[in-house]
């Protein structure tokens, strides 16, 4: 695995621009993982790094990641009372609304139900020559989302609740499209980003912006749907 691309770093913090496809940390749920984020900073750093909040495996983008225990805990009570200002890149399938809002709660793995918000608004639109189903194009929307409670899977499930699902979401998303994307791109990587933080530095207190490029894959789809 090459080296990190690290976005942000002081004596408190570091951000990396975690790759598509890399898990976090080590997880029972995905024993076929050999790397992870944690393990790579570690090394690279040459020094402990501890996890401020989570990203999807399938997810690319800014990941935040505390340089002390201390710090760490703060940093995720930020994260656990929603005082961190997330701004997310997706590619989902059909045309999206201008802009619009999901107010849709989630069940949790023990069937609570906790309340769940996203604001999202259309950046761009695509329809591609290509046939599927019984449409003889195919339509898309770049959207910009803001998701106001932080639920686990809570972007590829509120967009696949208002029936326009994320490209390459193997669990929530469209099967037919994933198995297009697949056959006709190559595309394994789930077209989700997390590509701005923002947040206020727990130890200065000062507010932080980091920003997060982004990964090839999700480029690539850019210029097939002709944006640039």
């Amino acid at each position: 695995m090459p080296a990190l691309d690290i976005i942000y770093q002081d004596d408190y913090l570091v951000a990396i621009n975690k790759p598509h496809g890399l898990l976090v940390h080590r997880s029972p749920i995905a024993s076929d993982a050999t790397e992870f984020a944690l393990q790579i900073l570690r090394d690279q750093l040459n020094r402990l790094v501890y996890p401020a909040h989570r990203l999807d495996r399938k997810t690319g983008g800014v990941l935040l990641f505390a340089l002390s225990k201390e710090v760490e805990k703060q940093m995720q009570q930020q994260f656990q009372e929603n005082l961190v200002d997330k701004k997310y890149l997706a590619i989902v399938r059909g045309y999206t609304y201008d802009a619009g809002e999901i107010d849709y709660p989630l069940r949790k793995e023990n069937g609570t139900l906790q309340e769940a918000f996203t604001r999202y608004k259309t950046l761009a639109r695509a329809e591609l020559d290509v046939a599927l189903g019984n449409h003889r194009t195919s339509r898309y929307s770049l959207v910009e989302a803001n998701p106001a409670t932080g639920r686990m899977h809570q972007l590829r499930k509120h967009f696949s609740h208002i029936f326009h699902p994320i490209i390459a979401d193997r669990t929530h998303g469209c099967n037919k499209q994933n198995k297009m994307f697949k056959e006709r791109w190559e595309l394994d990587a789930m077209l989700l980003h997390a590509s701005e933080l923002m947040l206020t530095h727990p130890v200065t207190h000062e507010p932080i912006h980091i920003e997060a490029p982004l990964q090839p894959e999700f480029l690539r789809m850019m210029n097939i749907m002709g944006w640039t």
